[in-house]
């Protein structure tokens, strides 16, 4: 178990009521406005900025599942039997969509009622998402559909309750794990077509990413690029030697090990903390899910990096060393932190909170250079993001910069975590960690130890 779910619904419940409800609106709106005023993007461009480009989206999908009756899916049975064969279930999926607010921009029509009418509906969306893969739009990527389906639903108390139950997120483990069998898929490729607007090697995508082919190993000459899949697609390669290794041969440097921009760093890490509440402080025993190894970090230094839509996504070791220990952790899948209550930006507002909660794995290497000893990279899953892949096994050694795992569609954020003895000085690259950093190149210097 990820993490002691009693206490946490507890805490879970009480606060959300009083962030979510009592404020009465979202935190990223002005009030009777959808104008965003505290962020330029949602962070990682997982989804677009602006709330009526999710709004049209959820809009097309609503029309196109109401005017076809499709089968459902087993899994999409089986959450639906889930939620209908168990009481408490059955009031938290009734619930979350009656706390939304009822008015804008809570995801409502013009004539104010709402988009996902019920969890039957949510079921029924869900459902036709399965068969898809996220095309190329240049007015806003949905790379996170199902999120987008559940966006306001799962801030709500009973949503943050719902989604936090172990039962709910096997289910949902189980969902999306059939969807990742179709993006793997010869079939999902139909998305990286020409297409001039939704294609992903079309007219609008190629002036978006115009060096696509110097940058990644594909073959612009074969159809689909030379891609089996979108899986594929979604996890290409950098070519060889565009990202080089910062001093390969000096130990005492470590180097970022995702393509990804600075989220956080803190000092001093606690054993146990409140990680749920403002701040999002890290809690190591919950983020190590109880493993002992967590009491080798505890007073150490945590960096917490956060990769965007159109990142590399897979993982390289930071440092020379033998790979210790690897372990898969489930999850949550779409619970966000109470503090941020209807947050729209949610779940990127909780990067913090689904350290401790979402699917992760956890590789322990014992590092070369004594003076870093132990250290662990955390691959987090959020929302559709969540498929973790490590690449290494242990007892196996890594040089600085080799290959140790990978996100399956995309990935979503990672921490680095140090020992108490562990004397750094970071280099960000002239910038502050938070949301709307910069990502720092896959290799290059994160961190020097002294």
């Amino acid at each position: 178990m990820a993490i002691s779910r009693r206490d946490l619904l507890k805490a879970a419940t009480v606060t959300a009521g009083a962030a979510a409800l009592a404020a009465g609106a979202p935190t990223a709106y002005a009030e009777g406005t959808t104008a965003p005023v505290r962020h330029p993007y949602r962070v990682g461009r997982w989804l677009p900025q602006d709330q009526r480009v999710l709004d049209q989206w959820l809009a097309e999908l609503v029309e196109k599942v109401d005017q076809t009756t499709e089968p459902l899916r087993p899994v999409m049975q089986e959450l639906q039997d889930l939620i209908e064969s168990d009481p408490t279930l059955y009031m938290y999926f009734h619930m979350m969509f009656e706390q939304v607010p009822d008015h804008p921009p809570y995801n409502r029509t013009p004539t104010g009622s709402p988009q996902v009418r019920n969890y039957r509906h949510m079921i029924q969306l869900i459902n036709r998402i399965l068969g898809t893969a996220p095309d190329f739009n240049r007015s806003g990527f949905v790379g996170f559909p199902i999120n987008t389906i559940l966006d306001w639903s799962m801030g709500t108390p009973a949503g943050i309750a719902a989604f936090l139950d172990e039962r709910v997120n096997a289910q949902f483990k189980k969902i999306l794990n059939e969807w990742g069998v179709f993006l793997k898929s010869p079939v999902s490729r139909y998305v990286l077509s020409t297409d001039p607007k939704h294609g992903w090697f079309g007219r609008d995508a190629l002036q978006h990413t115009p060096d696509f082919a110097d940058t990644f190993v594909c073959d612009p000459t074969a159809p689909f690029y030379g891609f089996a899949s979108w899986d594929a697609f979604f996890d290409r390669e950098f070519r060889p030697g565009l990202r080089p290794v910062s001093a390969p041969d000096d130990d005492s440097v470590i180097v970022s090990a995702c393509e990804s921009a600075p989220y956080m760093i803190q000092h001093n890490v606690k054993r146990v903390d409140t990680f749920w509440l403002k701040g999002q402080p890290y809690s190591l025993r919950h983020i190590f899910d109880d493993d002992p190894v967590n009491e080798s970090f505890v007073g150490g230094t945590i960096y917490q990096a956060y990769l965007s839509a159109e990142s590399y996504h897979r993982w390289h070791s930071p440092v020379g060393g033998r790979i210790v220990s690897v372990r898969y952790i489930d999850g949550s899948y779409y619970a966000q932190s109470p503090a941020v209550g209807f947050d729209p930006l949610s779940p990127n507002e909780s990067q913090g909170f689904i350290t401790e909660t979402a699917a992760r794995a956890v590789i322990v290497i014992e590092a070369d250079n004594p003076k870093i000893g132990q250290m662990a990279l955390v691959p987090v899953g959020m929302a559709e993001v969540s498929s973790n892949e490590v690449t290494v096994t242990p007892g196996q050694h890594v040089a600085k910069g080799d290959q140790i795992g990978m996100f399956h569609y995309g990935g979503s954020t990672h921490l680095l975590v140090l020992g108490p003895g562990v004397n750094l000085t970071f280099d960000l690259h002239g910038q502050k960690p938070g949301l709307t950093a910069k990502n720092i190149h896959l290799g290059d210097r994160l961190a020097v130890v002294r």
